[in-house]
């Protein structure tokens, strides 16, 4: 793999982002609107609710994780998708370019994507609402990379759908982390769920960040075990979506459909 080579490929949408106001807003409206949204709500709870303690804490962090999750898969989604839009996919292979360095640069792009996002709306919810979610303190650098693999990995998942099915696929990309939503226990302990469903999120890397995340702000207790379970199976999600997306990009090379993606 040449590194000179990811550099470029990810300066070039970095160059997109910084020369594009609208982009830029982009990146920082809708994590900014989630931390309004959720802090408002969360303030309603605590109104109303016995459950938390620090209930606007809880659910304000718990929102900013989750939104770092979602913007780290949907950059990498996106960054795939303006390819394919600007017609510019093929002029990729023209070029003396391999797909693992293509894979590599919008993998190491789409965390700066995130953290454009994330960091205003983690800034913002200090002064509004008197949540950090800084006070995690270190477990804080570990729970980011279990979400920014598993992000990555779902970015994965929906390019190598893409790359099987075309563009008609990508409609996808907007809803892909909405189907595990409800199983990430994201806002609510995995009690909540019924029990055959438990057996489920317990293999999904959310469960046991989401977990660790609110054991930490009730009781202050980190149990780094769970956070290396998570982070582990965030590898083995990563290493399976690297191979699904191998086997469905030959697919597409053995079917010539490569040639057809920017149509």
């Amino acid at each position: 793999m040449n590194f000179n080579k990811v550099y470029a490929l990810g300066l070039r949408h970095m160059y997109l982002i910084s020369n594009s106001l609208p982009r830029i807003i982009d990146l920082i409206y809708w994590p900014t609107v989630q931390i309004f949204l959720w802090g408002f709500i969360s303030k309603f709870f605590t109104l109303n609710s016995e459950y938390y303690s620090n209930t606007v804490g809880i659910i304000l962090t718990a929102a900013i994780l989750y939104d770092f999750l979602f913007r780290v898969s949907i950059s990498f989604n996106m960054m795939f998708l303006e390819e394919i839009w600007s017609r510019n996919f093929t002029n990729l292979f023209i070029a003396p370019i391999k797909i693992s360095e293509i894979v590599a640069s919008l993998t190491f792009t789409a965390i700066l994507r995130a953290l454009i996002g994330m960091i205003p709306a983690a800034i913002i919810a200090i002064p509004l609402f008197g949540v950090s979610v800084f006070k995690l303190g270190m477990p804080l650098l570990f729970l980011l990379l279990a979400l920014y693999l598993f992000g990555i990995t779902l970015g994965l998942l929906v390019t190598s759908g893409l790359l099987r099915f075309g563009p008609s696929f990508e409609n996808i990309a907007w809803a892909s982390l909405f189907f595990l939503a409800p199983l990430g226990c994201i806002y609510y302990p995995i009690e909540i769920l019924p029990n055959s469903l438990q057996i489920i999120a317990k293999g999904l890397p959310l469960v046991h960040i989401f977990e660790e995340m609110r054991s930490i702000l009730i009781s202050g207790n980190v149990n780094y075990f769970d956070i290396i379970k998570s982070i582990s199976i965030s590898i083995v999600y990563f290493i399976l979506g690297v191979i699904i997306f191998y086997v469905s990009f030959l697919g597409a090379k053995v079917r010539g459909t490569l040639i057809n993606m920017g149509e």
